[in-house]
Order: C-alpha cells, then structure tokens, then sequence
C-alpha cells in the first residue's frame, strides 16, 4: 500500500515536471503561470483521493471476505463436513466465459474415444474466443465495403502514394528555399572555416592516419607535408583523387561513402599540412607543385624587370 502511494505521487510529480519542461523547450507558458494551475490541482487532488478510496475499498472488501471464509471454515469443522470455499466473482466469471465444466460433471460431455487410458472431453471453444472470431467476420464486411465497394476511405496503398507525393513537395519546396550548389572536383575551392577544418581532420584521423599518418608524413601511402604530389597538389586534384581514388593502389574511392561535403572538408585540410615538416617523414614521390598563385607572382616579377629594363 505505501509503495503505491509512493509511486503514485512520484508518477505526478514527475508528469508535472516533463510538462514543465515541454513547455519551456517549445517556448510557450509555462505550467505554474497557467491561470488554471489551481483548476488542475483541485482535479488532480480528486483524482487521486478517489483512487486512494477505490483501493482501500477494494483492501477492506477483501479482508471482509477473509473473515467470512475463516468463519465459515470454523463452523464447517465444528460440524465435521469437509470446507468447500465458494468461487470468488472473478472465478464465476472465468467460468462463463470459457465454459469451464466442473470435474464431478465431466462424465456428460465424455466421449467413447480412449487412447492407452486418456478419454477425450467433448468441449466447446470458450465465447471470448468465438465472440472475437463473429467480430473479425464483421469487421472483415465492413472492411470490404468501405474500402473496396463504396471506396469512401483510402487504401493504405492509396495513403502511402498521398504520404510520398506529399514529401515530394515539401521537398521540392525545401530545395527551393535551401539551394544546395553541388561539389566535385570542377567546382571545388579549397575551405578555410575552421568548423569544415575541424571537421576534416577528424576525417582524416579516421580515414586517412592509417595509411598516411596522423601528422600527414606518409606510410603506406605518400607523405602529405611535402610539395611532391603523384597526382597534383591542387584542392581539385586532391579532391579528385579522395574522391574516385587511384586505380592500383590502396587508395581507394570515397564517393559514396562520405558525402561530397566531407571530401571537400578533409581535401582541404590535407593543404594546411603542408610544410608542417614532422618526424621521420616518408621521402618525396612524384612531382614538386607550385601553386598558380605563387607562378602568377613570379611572371609578374619577371614582366615587372622587362619593364624596369626597357625604361632604362
């Protein structure tokens, strides 16, 4: 009995809190400034007082019968008659729903079939189970007649292709108000947040540090801090090569297992090593790269000296 009080008043305060905190994540009133608060106590203090009724009612209703049954036994031994409690209601009511037949009335419903000393009762299929059977035959006509005669439902066909086409927009409404411009290795450019960064190197040490290091200074695969690139050393080339891999070799493809997003992100951090210089790197492979920026820099060196010498 106290358990239960004790799980009751805890089940409410704990319904009052999760309401309390609905209420603040979506923004709306809270629970202790709704002028009906005291409306909600008072019922809420009825409600539990008239549970509390119902189960000490039903705790002295079975002490009563207790005391009735030890009465009974007691006179049933002073008159030297053997005690046969009475079934209780919720028997009685087991009985009719299944039919149950006594054990001194078996003898009616016995049948002639004997098989090495079993005999076979004839019983019925309890009602519950036969009034559950007649209402799945009435549900199966009024199924059929709703949905396949007079079609004044959906089928659950008929909801899915409503519920698909109906995401289909939103969809589109979606790609409408959130255009997402494509990436691959024409349109890359190289990121310099430092959330995509982050998100890059995380990557890579998941990735790529197997075969390349996680200071990026090469093992299996080749040294990354270097300027010798096997296969160019711009953000498109990486981003090519992490992408669709290297046919040969243990790098393999990684479209389709990242998204385009995340190749950008670690193709862009493989940049930042350069020049990082760590221990015991792996030698050079491939060609040294210049960056256009830097070649764009040195023809304007060099075209700025043909002009100085023409002056002189």
């Amino acid at each position: 009995m106290n358990k239960f009080i004790i799980t009751l008043v805890f089940f409410i305060f704990s319904s009052f809190t999760f309401a309390q905190g609905k209420a603040e994540a979506e923004g709306t009133v809270s629970l202790f400034d709704d002028p009906l608060l005291p409306f909600y106590i008072v019922v809420g203090f009825i409600f539990v007082v008239a549970i509390l009724v119902l189960i000490v009612a039903a705790y002295m209703l079975r002490v009563l019968n207790l005391i009735s049954r030890q009465a009974e036994q007691e006179r049933a031994v002073k008159l030297g008659i053997i005690f046969k409690p009475a079934p209780s209601a919720w028997q009685r009511i087991w009985e009719q729903w299944n039919l149950l037949r006594p054990i001194e009335k078996e003898a009616d419903i016995m049948l002639d079939h004997n098989y090495d000393g079993i005999r076979e009762l004839d019983n019925h299929l309890p009602p519950w189970w036969k009034w559950m059977f007649y209402c799945t035959i009435v549900f199966a006509v009024v199924y059929l007649f709703v949905f396949d005669v007079f079609n004044t439902m959906p089928t659950q066909l008929q909801e899915y292709d409503s519920e698909l086409a109906y995401a289909q927009q939103q969809a589109l409404k979606l790609q409408a108000s959130n255009p997402v411009v494509s990436i691959d290795e024409n349109s890359v450019e190289a990121t310099t947040d430092p959330l995509a960064l982050a998100d890059g190197k995380q990557t890579f040490l998941t990735t790529c540090a197997s075969c390349h290091r996680k200071d990026g200074g090469g093992d299996i695969g080749p040294n990354l801090t270097d300027a010798y690139w096997l296969h160019g050393g711009s953000i498109k080339d990486v981003f090519k090569v992490v992408r669709h891999g290297v046919a040969g070799t243990n790098m393999i493809a990684w479209e389709g297992v990242i998204s385009p997003e995340k190749i950008r992100n670690v193709s862009s951090y493989l940049l930042t090593l350069q020049g990082t210089n760590p221990a015991n790197p792996k030698k050079p492979q491939g060609d040294r790269f210049i960056p256009e920026k830097v070649l764009i820099k040195a023809d304007t060196v060099k075209l700025d000296s043909v002009k100085t010498q023409a002056l002189l």
